[in-house]
């Protein structure tokens, strides 16, 4: 089965929307590198007293888990745009075979199908 331009064209608008909203939340609180990664700010302000230090290293560490989960969504969808340059979008990247076109409408990043047990 695959894709007819039409759908390939609403999931590519998508798959835009998502790149750009992935972006912005980074952009929030982190800075994107010359390699095209991000890196957390670190807060410049740190204070003088134990407890303040404390909550923002917490607040930072936090911050380093949500960039590394944004960026691995970030990196789904530039890997799905890619792939519909080279028309190799919709292939499940195990087996080859389709991915359902339900399960990209529901998630146009998919990189495999959802295997039934």
């Amino acid at each position: 089965m695959a894709i007819d331009q039409k759908t390939q064209e609403e999931l590519k608008v998508k798959l835009m929307e998502e790149k750009a909203q992935l972006e912005g939340e980074l952009g929030r609180f982190a800075k994107k590198t010359s390699e095209g990664e991000y890196k957390t700010n670190f807060p410049d302000d740190i204070g003088n007293r134990r407890d303040e230090n404390a909550t923002e290293v917490e607040e930072y560490t936090d911050k380093i888990a949500l960039e590394d989960s944004l960026e691995t969504q970030l990196k789904d969808v530039l890997d799905a745009l890619k792939k519909m340059d080279e028309g190799t979008y919709g292939a499940d990247e195990n087996t080859g075979e389709d991915i359902d076109i339900n399960r990209l409408q529901a998630y146009p990043a998919a990189r495999t199908n959802i295997t039934k047990s």
